[in-house]
């Protein structure tokens, strides 16, 4: 845990990370910046990436498609055909991604094979190694003993769950609470508000402030966002934070005063079982996993280039970091630990299969999006101006959809819409170029950002956490709203906190 806190507070210090350099380093910065404008410029363009460019023009709004019906099938299936899609779901989103590859290949030939291999193997695997490792690390840490859940402890563990969302994942942080806090609220008459309150602030709403936290702002890491940039997002994830904890003290304080005082017999339980951690040695692969992606975005290293495809040697070692942490966890762990905290591999092998189709299917989307107002959404993007239309935009996206390809869907837009390369936009938030769409593009990332993590709450369907604490809660016996009555409590709830935001931020 230590180490958690060591990394929180380092990170805190680049909370005031500004968009361009203070004056005193601008000669610095003219100088650096100088020389890698100097290194892009002798960097010819490539023929692929003249032909890439050639294909997003031509490509036809048809072919989204695919993209749209493994969405539509994700959030349709386990609602209306659960045992189907149980049993079927692979196959599914297989299929929709061979629906796209095919007439893609067909078409395209060596453009098309050379873009799905460099998703494949630069953007997908990546964030699947990284989700497994934090799920995989996360399911090894119990926290035993007796908790009384009132209205102050669950507020306390809701603010312990947003800080190590942002550290662990909103996944890992998720799977490592769920069950305290189940066990905490075991003897709550009212309690399923407990757990729609910890979707909104430890599954979605904490994991905003590092690309750690939620995987669209780790695509955003893959695409040359840098890793402390998103601390800049403090202010957004204090407000929001603090309106909907402040609603559920009072929510829970109400509903608690009502229900019978706590049984003598519980508090004497309490006071036999005191709190103790199991596997802890899991918080030193934890803290591997978070090196291995913070010296991937700092260390400047070569890269070896196979096919065309550019491999970082930075990039390749974290990956390996990560499987190494994640196999480390699995062989020092007692299976007991995994087996009482209800760890299963069925959850990030129901994800791996999913994002295959995903991330297949969503090329043609966001190489038609890349061709900004060349591209056939070109009227679309002319209509999508201000930050605030992508906060809503991107959040109403991912309210239904899966909030990260709807993130870089709306990243590749804003590139667009300005006219900057993903270098161009990286060095920009760097602090390294003073392009003159530098404060546009950094306003629409933040709305972006902000939209994709924090609207991910409003459906069972916008994280994958999501579904995977309602699952975990009504195998404890709680019974959970359904999906139309989740977005009663998101409606009511998140959407004026949203509003707030808007009008202060966006």
């Amino acid at each position: 845990m230590s180490i958690i806190c060591l990394l929180v507070a380092a990170a805190s210090a680049f909370a005031a990370y500004p968009d361009t350099a203070a004056p005193s380093d601008t000669a610095a910065v003219a100088v650096a910046a100088a020389a890698v404008e100097q290194q892009l410029e002798a960097e010819p363009i490539s023929p692929m990436e003249t032909a890439l460019e050639e294909v997003g023009r031509e490509l036809p709004l048809w072919s989204g498609i695919p993209f749209l019906g493994i969405l539509l099938s994700i959030a349709l299936f386990p609602l209306f055909a659960p045992h189907f899609w149980h049993n079927h779901f692979k196959k599914i989103a297989i299929g929709w991604g061979l629906v796209l590859a095919v007439p893609f290949l067909i078409a395209f030939k060596n453009t098309a094979l050379f873009k799905i291999a460099e998703v494949m193997l630069l953007d997908y695997l990546p964030f699947i190694i990284l989700l497994w490792g934090l799920y995989t690390v996360s399911g090894g840490i119990l926290l035993r003993g007796t908790l009384v859940g009132t209205p102050a402890l669950n507020a306390l563990m809701l603010i312990i769950g947003m800080i190590l969302a942002s550290w662990m994942g909103t996944t890992g942080a998720s799977m490592l609470l769920i069950r305290p806090m189940l066990r905490a609220n075991a003897e709550r008459e009212n309690k399923s508000h407990i757990f729609i309150f910890f979707i909104f602030l430890i599954s979605n709403i904490g994991g905003v402030l590092t690309p750690l936290g939620d995987p669209p702002l780790f695509l955003g890491f893959l695409h040359g966002v840098p890793f402390f940039w998103t601390m800049q997002l403090i202010p957004e994830f204090l407000l929001v934070a603090a309106i909907v904890l402040v609603i559920f003290f009072i929510i829970d304080s109400i509903l608690y005063k009502k229900e019978a005082v706590i049984p003598k017999e519980k508090k004497e339980l309490a006071e036999k079982w005191p709190l103790r951690l199991e596997g802890m040695h899991n918080f030193l692969f934890l803290g591997g996993i978070i090196a291995a992606v913070l010296i991937s975005g700092v260390w400047k290293s070569g890269h070896a280039t196979v096919g065309g495809i550019h491999f970082e040697y930075r990039n390749l070692t974290r990956d390996v970091g990560i499987l190494l942490m994640g196999i480390l966890s699995i062989k020092t762990t007692h299976p007991k630990v995994r087996e009482d905290n209800g760890f299963t591999w069925d959850a990030i092998k129901e994800v791996g299969f999913l994002f295959f189709g995903i991330f297949i299917t969503i090329i043609p989307v966001l190489m038609i999006l890349r061709a900004g107002t060349h591209g056939h959404l070109g009227f679309f993007i002319k209509k999508v101006s201000e930050p605030w239309h992508y906060f809503w935009m991107a959040g109403g996206l991912s309210s239904f959809l899966d909030n990260a390809p709807t993130y870089l869907t709306f990243f590749n837009m804003a590139l667009g819409q300005v006219g900057l390369s993903e270098r161009e936009a990286s060095l920009i938030l760097q602090g390294l170029s003073h392009h003159p769409a530098a404060h546009q593009f950094t306003a629409f990332l933040k709305a972006v950002s902000c939209g994709a993590v924090f609207m991910g709450a409003n459906s069972y369907i916008g994280n994958a956490p999501n579904f995977m604490v309602l699952s975990i809660s009504q195998e404890n016996g709680v019974k959970m709203p359904s999906f139309f009555g989740y977005m009663v409590w998101s409606m009511l709830i998140l959407i004026p906190a949203f509003l707030i935001v808007t009008l202060v931020f966006f």
